[in-house]
């Protein structure tokens, strides 16, 4: 066994390798950029490596650094993780010649199955279903055209190289046919260097189903059952759980002894998965193979009970595999919640910056500790007071529960949801809580055009909307209430000045455009009971129990007797006064007063924002990479006027109406932050 590997990775999946490499008594050596000096995956790490600027092509993607890193280090084995070189095959190639054990696929099945048109038609050779196409390259819109005609519309044009969204089209008729083909050829040579494209039939209501495999190097292939992956933003995995709602047993086992004939045909060793598109009569059909571990992972080690890291270095040192295909279990139902650093109410933008508060819920089962059994786990790259950087990709952290059935599981992940504590950036989980509570996901009810399906127009504060608001109306005043009986039991106040806890409120929930409702409640304190009231509200009564501290933003406790977590916090942007109550996915901001103040609040004049339709504002933290205006010139409505890059994204801003430069209020090169202006009209 080796002594010690060195990660080639950042983040949580870093942090994760090293998990199980602690556990089997490896030594681990990080390699971090500028931006990740203080990073939590290299203070976890035996050893760390300075090795380039904060951009991935100075730095993560410089195999040679990586591959010094390891003499320097006298790191015996490279441990890739996901994206960078991890499915690099010219890459493992060299660890391998320069005497460094790659952990994962020897290169030759990688650079098999790395090409789309070549892995097809090698799946098609090893009796692996294939969607009906052309999987040859096209040269020209008319063929494409053609082909479309023979294979039947709907088709999808997708460039061989293509990933993450990019170079691919759904065409409906010969007119989207010809303006597809040329659009992915144009994206695909741009963003890949590789304009290679092909056809192949679209699968209506398709699922995104995948299977993963394990192999040593004796020839042993096995499956650990299926992922359900379809609920997808834009091509990219937002909700993972295993196994799938959907399929039969025939069909897991139709797929998976398909995957494992694919990956023989390759010679495979290591962790891999075969991703399939399954139909709505559960006709399953090969789409890519991924030839490294992927994000969503943990979902298999929870049903399974394998730690795939530490089985991934077993078989990279040479081990067999420590079991058969019919020792492979399958217990409870596990689901996985992509944490991303981004904003569901502006659209998903990136949102980079200071995690000025990250309080993960409690985990109840260990990281890649494969004999604790139904709870919940959290893989994270970050930490109280960290930074989440503009260069890479959004990944805050991955929420894992594991549940007795699925229904048990999506309590589960509600329940964590809500105790997981974020301040200072904007993250995905209120966007995540509405996909968990929405009737067709509960379900099972889905496809891979759900949230396209069911978000159309984004997302928005109601789309969430709660089982019971007043619930968190009574909250506030509970929360209100303790405070003043701790300011109540202060001593040594003067006489007729003391402060009275009282029993009356008005819940005022503060609306965005100044439209406040006023909800009165009446609090009673349980006699002998700390940390116990009643809350009244017309006709609704919460018992409401707690013992988490004033100054905690994460309460637990019981309302009627049934657990809850929700989140309490004082002060908003608008209000240093206000309370901030957020409980499944839905956030209220509220003054709890006295019946006086509500009287008189309701008096206050409303101070409109000021008037910002004369700017170009940031939608995002970000770098200005672009200013496409000077002073004085003219522009119209839809005219390029900047462009800002943030966690490997670039995005364009336009002008919303005709208008003139006044001021030009940023440079390029500078760091924006959430609404700073860049651009100022006249």
């Amino acid at each position: 066994m080796f002594t010690k590997i060195l990660i080639a990775n950042r983040g949580e999946i870093a942090c994760r390798v090293i998990t199980t490499a602690k556990k089997m008594g490896i030594k681990t050596v990080a390699v971090y950029s500028d931006a990740d000096k203080d990073a939590r995956f290299v203070l976890l790490a035996d050893e760390a490596v300075h090795i380039g600027a904060p951009p991935s092509r100075e730095s993560y993607l410089v195999g040679d650094k990586i591959i010094a890193a390891c003499k320097k280090t006298g790191a015996q084995a490279l441990h890739p993780g996901y994206g960078f070189l991890s499915e690099n095959a010219e890459f493992a190639k060299r660890v391998e010649e320069e005497g460094i054990v790659f952990i994962g696929p020897k290169h030759y099945s990688m650079a098999a199955m790395g090409d789309k048109i070549e892995s097809k038609k090698l799946a098609g050779a090893a009796g692996v279903n294939c969607i009906p196409g052309v999987n040859s390259a096209i040269e020209t819109a008319e063929h494409a055209v053609e082909i479309a005609q023979s294979i039947g519309y709907p088709v999808m044009i997708k460039a061989s190289a293509g990933g993450g969204g990019k170079g691919l089209r759904v065409a409906w008729n010969d007119k989207e046919a010809f303006e597809g083909y040329t659009s992915c050829r144009n994206e695909a040579r741009n963003s890949f260097g590789d304009d290679r494209v092909f056809v192949e039939k679209f699968v209506e209501e398709p699922r995104h189903i995948e299977i993963q495999l394990i192999g040593d190097g004796f020839g042993n292939v096995v499956y650990l059952n299926e992922r359900e992956c379809s609920i997808q933003r834009r091509h990219q995995k937002v909700i993972e759980e295993a196994p799938s709602p959907f399929i039969s047993d025939a069909t897991r086992k139709a797929m998976g002894e398909q995957a494992v004939q694919l990956a023989k045909a390759v010679k495979y060793q290591s962790a891999g998965t075969v991703e399939f598109v399954v139909g709505k009569d559960q006709s399953f059909y090969f789409l890519e193979m991924n030839t490294r571990l992927q994000v969503e992972h943990p979902v298999t080690e929870c049903i399974t009970g394998l730690d795939l890291v530490e089985l991934m270095i077993r078989v990279a040192a040479g081990e067999k595999l420590p079991f058969t295909q019919a020792e492979v279990k399958r217990n409870g139902w596990a689901m996985e919640c992509r944490i991303n650093a981004e904003d569901p109410y502006r659209n998903f933008l990136p949102s980079t910056g200071r995690l000025v508060r990250f309080s993960p819920p409690a985990q109840t089962m260990a990281q890649a500790n494969t004999t604790d059994w139904f709870g919940v786990r959290v893989d994270t790259g970050v930490q109280d007071g960290g930074e989440i950087p503009m260069y890479y990709d959004s990944m805050i952290a991955k929420l894992i529960v594991h549940g007795v059935d699925r229904l048990d599981a999506i309590a589960k992940m509600r329940e964590a949801l809500n105790g997981f504590v974020i301040r200072g950036i904007s993250s995905s989980i209120p966007f995540q809580a509405a996909l968990l509570a929405h009737p067709k996901f509960v379900a099972g009810d889905f496809n891979t055009n759900f949230i396209a399906e069911n978000y159309a127009h984004g997302f928005k504060a109601e789309d969430v909307p709660h089982e019971d608001p007043h619930f968190m109306l009574a909250l506030a005043a509970f929360v209100r209430r303790k405070s003043r009986e701790r300011a109540a039991s202060i001593s040594g106040q003067l006489p007729g000045y003391a402060v009275n806890a009282g029993s009356d409120y008005v819940v005022v929930t503060l609306g965005e455009d100044g439209t406040n409702a006023y909800t009165p409640v009446h609090v009673d304190e349980f006699v002998g009971r700390t940390g116990s009231a009643r809350v009244r509200l017309g006709a609704s009564s919460y018992e409401i129990s707690s013992d988490s501290r004033l100054n905690d933003v994460c309460i637990t406790g019981t309302v009627n007797g049934s657990p809850f977590t929700a989140q309490v916090e004082r002060g908003t942007p608008k209000n240093p006064l206000a309370l901030r109550v957020q409980h499944n996915g839905t956030r209220l901001d509220v003054l709890v007063i006295s019946p006086r103040m509500a009287e008189l609040h309701a008096l206050m004049p409303f101070k409109a924002p000021p008037d910002m339709s004369r700017y170009v504002l940031s939608p995002m933290p970000g770098l200005l990479v672009d200013v496409a205006v000077q002073v004085g010139q003219k522009v119209q409505a839809g005219e390029r006027v900047a462009v800002i890059e943030a966690m490997k994204m670039e995005n364009v801003l336009f002008a919303t109406a005709d208008g003139v430069v006044g001021k030009v209020l940023a440079a390029k090169g500078e760091s924006l932050m959430v609404d700073q202006p860049i651009v100022e009209f006249v």
